[in-house]
């Protein structure tokens, strides 16, 4: 992907009152350093990053800091979901202390979305809270996990069952990280882009169905077109309904099945995004199942998935039982009710509980016989 350097730098907010922030995206950002400086509280900044992003971009964003006098040290973690734990929190900890790090410090949050979500949690709970920014390099990160303040750690038992909501100070999105990205983590950041024009804009949805292949070339216009319309949707969502009481469940379409397979088949087995483009098939066919969905509509979303390079059919190995164990435990769950997000149509996006024990039953034994 060429850096496109000629494009100009989107930006917009999240519109959260005294916790409002930015998000700027463009080609080269981490070289242009005064987007990122703006934003860091103090001296005293701690770069959070992993074993294959560090060496692609961390010496260029510690010189920059450096140059500027900031007092710059790292931590680098171990690559991969398994990694999404206490223990790497801690280290997180550990390094600050060690530092010496006050208040006035700030956590940059430099990778995918592990690194995104336990920097933004070692920040929400160091010494009651310190600013942090996060600088996503996956195509996932920079559409989904960076932006709206969900931070935290994965358990055993399920997936991310341990964190806060801590908004960061800005987002900065490199659109040229997206040149090292292997073609797999490009396809898993392709599901939440497709999430956002199933649940709330059907022409965005239109225009990917037509813009895919220049999608997975990294064209430069039209990641950057999808970049923006997904950060815009989400900064509505997460606007309305930070903590997720409400509207903002429905960010998490294919998310209660997809989180189920990752935490069966072991964390980092299936990314994410491949997890939630299964479970997105699953949401969108008990969709139809429920008379909301044409056929024609569940053809439809199987190909825009299908062109994105993501699965379609669950894990060979997956039980309807394995799938109850674990959706139970989904956080979106009130009074052992497994709450759905369902498409009451393309482009709309609903919160049910209300889903008949046997039409989810035959759901999942359809699924896992495929």
């Amino acid at each position: 992907m060429s850096s496109n350097t000629s494009l100009p730098m989107d930006r917009l907010d999240v519109a959260l009152g005294e916790r409002s922030y930015p998000i700027h995206i463009g080609a080269g950002l981490l070289s242009s350093p005064e987007h990122l400086v703006a934003h860091l509280a103090g001296r005293q900044v701690m770069i959070v990053t992993n074993d294959v992003v560090a060496p692609l971009y961390l010496p260029a964003l510690k010189e920059t800091l450096n140059a500027r006098d900031f007092d710059v040290r790292e931590v680098i973690l171990p690559d991969g979901e398994p990694t999404k734990t206490l223990a790497s929190v801690e280290r997180i900890w550990d390094a600050l202390l060690a530092a010496g790090f006050n208040r006035r410090c700030t956590l940059i949050a430099l990778g995918g979305g592990v690194i995104g979500d336990m920097a933004g949690f070692a920040a929400a709970s160091y010494q009651r809270g310190v600013a942090f920014v996060q600088v996503p390099t996956t195509l996932l990160a920079q559409v989904d996990s960076s932006v709206g303040g969900k931070t935290g750690v994965n358990h055993p038992r399920g997936k991310n069952m341990i964190g806060a909501f801590w908004q960061p100070k800005a987002v900065i999105v490199d659109t040229d990280t997206l040149a090292t990205l292997p073609a797999r983590e490009l396809s898993a950041g392709l599901a939440e882009v497709i999430k956002y024009g199933l649940i709330r804009d059907a022409a965005f949805l239109d225009w990917l169905e037509a813009n895919m292949t220049a999608l997975r070339a990294l064209d430069g216009g039209a990641i950057r077109h999808a970049i923006l319309r997904s950060c815009e949707i989400k900064a509505e969502v997460v606007a309305e309904d930070e903590t997720e009481q409400g509207v903002r469940a429905t960010l998490n379409l294919g998310h209660t099945f997809g989180h189920a397979i990752e935490a069966h088949q072991g964390y980092g087995n299936w990314l994410h995004g491949e997890a939630v483009g299964a479970g997105t098939m699953m949401a969108v066919r008990l969709s139809a199942d429920r008379g909301w969905l044409s056929e024609a509509d569940v053809e439809r979303v199987a190909g825009v998935l299908e062109a994105a390079a993501l699965p379609t059919v669950a894990p060979a190995n997956m039980s309807a039982a394995d799938f109850l164990e674990r959706m139970r435990l989904d956080k979106k769950n009130l009074d052992d009710r497994v709450r759905l997000i369902l498409l009451e149509s393309l482009g709309q996006a609903c919160i049910r509980d209300d889903t008949p024990a046997d039409q989810l039953d035959r759901l999942l034994r359809d699924f896992s016989r495929r």
